[in-house]
């Protein structure tokens, strides 16, 4: 009885605040759902987390040596994929975050290779954008992963010190030179011989894992294994 009147006092509300769907603006979308059935049937999986030498570890071939690598979705621009990540970091839409980060976990946990993992750290964002843009968007998709892998995510140990300005236009030579002695690792004990997950939005030329990486591997027994959300074509 009980559980048929919650739902009837969901159907309720729904007539008033219907919940749309952020891809086709549909209300035929479950509670708590961003997307769809249809929608996230269509976004674009790249099937690399259960792939060795796929693009995205490719990309840190000779510059990063990690455990593994990969990206769940192909990212162009006008996708759905590029639809939600701009919500999430210009449009202050932070529940996408926590939304695509559970994505992602589904995906990487389907290919087995990152079973080993301890922890979860996101790609640290320095103060000044962090206080501009309210949250960091990789510790929101951190979380959403730590929901389905149940491992912590360890938000202070590495940390951004220096404030940069956007990447996008940027080739890979640029980014490296700009992001040099901007991270730093803050609690080292905390990540001493273990498995750690870097995460971030998306991976384009990896400038920015890269050093991130480079500064976290000066940590005695860390194995390094990197997740995004999106992988640029």
């Amino acid at each position: 009885m009980i559980k048929r009147l919650h739902t009837y006092a969901r159907d309720f509300l729904h007539l008033f605040f219907p919940h749309y769907c952020e891809g086709c603006g549909s209300d035929a979308v479950e509670e708590k759902q961003l997307l769809c059935l249809q929608c996230l049937a269509q976004l674009p999986q790249t099937g690399f987390f259960g792939v060795q030498g796929n693009p995205v570890e490719k990309t840190f071939y000779g510059r990063l040596p990690v455990n593994a690598a990969g990206a769940a979705y192909y990212f162009t621009d006008d996708s759905l994929v590029h639809h939600l990540v701009i919500q999430l970091k210009y449009h202050g839409n932070s529940h996408v975050g926590t939304y695509l980060g559970m994505l992602t976990a589904l995906e990487l946990s389907a290919g087995g290779r990152f079973d080993t993992i301890d922890c979860i750290v996101p790609l640290p964002l320095n103060e000044k954008k962090l206080q501009k843009r309210g949250y960091n968007q990789a510790a929101l998709i951190a979380e959403g992963m730590s929901q389905l892998l149940g491992k912590p995510v360890l938000l202070k140990a590495v940390t951004r010190d220096v404030f940069t300005e956007s990447q996008t236009t940027k080739n890979r030579v640029s980014r490296w030179q700009s992001m040099r002695d901007v991270f730093r690792v803050e609690d080292a004990g905390a990540l001493a011989n273990k498995h750690v997950l870097l995460v971030d939005d998306i991976i384009t030329t990896g400038a920015t894992l890269e050093a991130c990486g480079t500064v976290m591997q000066q940590v005695p027994g860390l194995s390094l294994s990197i997740a995004t959300v999106a992988w640029t074509i």
